[in-house]
């Protein structure tokens, strides 16, 4: 077979060549500035849809196979990712966001009926253009496979379902494009400070109020000479981690039963909120300027690997009680912890610890610091996961008065398995550690494969459609996109919520992958992917849910 042949002839192997081919078009799209704003990945969309036009051949079934996997692949690292503080965030204002995010459905669904009403816009074409303007593809499949069965004749029930395929195809470019735009003009209309957002998002995830800072305290309550550093930490309500004490120009490790004298000076970590407190209960602080650990102390970073440890409080690990060594920092997911003996250490993490230099290779062989184990691939609870999350996405959930189940789909049943490990960790035995690099390409994998898919299936007739009265819909698309969008972001913002997670809660809404990537390429933190984690599963059936009833509203 010669390659003109393997290129128009449908197959495997053509599907995949065209698929590499578009991936690699769309990361150069993505390249380009329009505005001084990148389209970064939804540029593979873009190309998809070129391909698609210039009459590339593929396997559907193939095609439908890829897409569906690559969504799976996407949400479920982001489920992983977002897992350890998904509950967390839930109990802090994950009613706020799940409220809000169900007002952005229900009034894209109100303005898609409104748009019916006024313009006497035939269903399936209204359908489809709902599902595409909030960019949702199992609600298109839901309203597809509701029309087949409602409609008795089997060509009009294949001509309207091609109809709103054709519709969401247009509506979709937009629907991506408002999510990004709604982002922007939020920041512009509040002149919003990203810088200052992301601070505030890590003191309000980290309880801490800026970065930890070294000081020295030089102890001045004289009813703390004699007490242990055990004691002197409850004293100040555990709002200081210590290092270790400088005692007659020598440093020695400040271990839980080490006895303060006249005259001690205690160095460690703190945050800028607690100095009051601090110096009210102990002594006169100043910050410590960067110097080295010298004499018989030192300092090591390590990496939690001995999962038998994993999980466990430092407390129960019992470091300082059973080494002349502190933990003073754990490093997680990009942020910096100040430990306290009731915080647990996860597998993955890495911590600061700082005492006798004697001691820093037997508590690091303690608590695994394997650079191998570490990096190890984690495949088998991947697998485990995506299998669970895929027969949770099948159940069927039966709603009076439709016609065929309401179901989570191959996206929102992985993404709840993986929220559910993620923020387990482990079970048993079994850890679902991912390292950052894998879990980010993953992702990226599942994205890419997503998009090219969605671009070669629409694209074929998306031009023409467009000329025609394709337009038309991409007005109606642009209205349920974007109206429901500005009005709850303005909400949003006067309800104190973070812009970082607004960002994340307008992607969440619309169950949009590419505004995601674009959400979190405004700051390196947790806030979009959280947010868009929390309201995802409820999100996600309600646009099934709509997208069923809005079809037999009219029908």
């Amino acid at each position: 077979m010669n390659l003109i042949e393997l290129l128009t002839k449908p197959g495997t192997a053509s599907t995949i060549i065209i698929i590499c081919l578009v991936a690699v078009l769309g990361i150069l799209f993505g390249k380009i500035k329009l505005l001084r704003i990148k389209l970064g990945i939804a540029g593979i969309l873009f190309s998809g849809l070129l391909v698609g036009h210039l009459g590339a051949v593929t396997d559907p079934h193939v095609l439908h196979f890829i897409k569906e996997f690559g969504l799976i692949l996407f949400v479920y690292s982001i489920g992983l990712e977002v897992g350890p503080r998904f509950l967390p965030s839930l109990k802090k204002n994950g009613l706020r966001i799940n409220l809000l995010a169900s007002g952005i459905v229900l009034t894209g669904f109100l303005t898609a009926v409104a748009i019916k009403f006024i313009f006497n816009v035939p269903i399936s074409v209204i359908t489809g253009v709902m599902c595409g303007a909030v960019t949702n593809t199992p609600a298109l499949g839901a309203a597809q496979q509701t029309i087949g069965d409602i409609v008795s004749n089997a060509d009009i029930a294949a001509a309207n379902t091609q109809t709103v395929g054709m519709a969401y195809a247009v509506a979709y470019p937009f629907g991506i494009f408002g999510i990004i735009i709604s982002m922007i003009l939020l920041r512009v209309i509040y002149k919003i400070n990203v810088k200052k957002e992301e601070e505030q998002y890590r003191k309000e995830v980290t309880g801490m109020d800026g970065k930890l800072i070294a000081i020295n305290i030089e102890i001045t309550n004289q009813n703390l000479i004699g007490k242990s550093i055990e004691f002197i930490i409850g004293n100040c309500n555990k709002a200081f981690v210590p290092s270790r004490i400088e005692r007659n120009g020598e440093f020695l490790a400040a271990d839980s039963d080490f006895v303060i004298q006249q005259g001690d000076k205690l160095y460690g970590v703190s945050t800028p909120m607690n100095f009051k407190n601090i110096e009210l209960n102990l002594g006169k602080i100043n910050e410590t300027k960067e110097q080295e650990i010298s004499g018989r102390l030192g300092m090591k970073q390590v990496r939690i690997t001995n999962k038998k440890l994993a999980g466990q409080s430092i407390k129960q690990i019992g470091i300082s009680r059973r080494f002349p060594v502190n933990i003073t920092r754990i490093y997680r997911n990009g942020l910096e912890l100040m430990p306290t003996e009731e915080d647990s250490i996860e597998f993955g993490d890495t911590v600061r610890i700082v005492g006798e230099k004697a001691a820093l290779p037997e508590v690091a062989n303690l608590l695994g610091n394997s650079i191998k184990e570490l990096s190890h691939p984690n495949i088998l609870p991947i697998f485990m996961g995506i299998l669970f999350g895929v027969l949770i996405g099948l159940v069927p959930i039966q709603i009076p008065g439709l016609p065929a189940p309401a179901k989570l789909g191959l996206a929102g049943g992985p993404l709840l398995i993986a929220l559910i490990l993620g923020h387990k960790g482990r079970i048993g035995k079994m850890d679902f550690y991912i390292t950052p690099s894998a879990n980010l390409f993953i992702r990226e994998l599942g994205i890419v494969l997503f998009l090219a898919c969605v671009g070669l299936s629409s694209g074929k007739y998306f031009v023409e459609t467009l000329l025609n009265e394709g337009y038309i819909w991409m007005l109606y698309g642009m209205a349920i996109t974007f109206v429901p969008l500005i009005i709850f972001a303005i909400i949003a913002r006067i309800m104190k919520l973070n812009y970082l997670s607004i960002c994340g809660l307008l992607s969440g809404s619309m169950t949009d992958p590419p505004a995601l990537e674009f959400a979190n390429s405004i700051a390196p933190v947790q806030a979009q992917s959280t947010a868009y984690a929390t309201v995802y599963p409820l999100v996600m059936f309600l646009r099934v849910l709509l997208a069923q009833v809005l079809v037999l509203l009219f029908s």
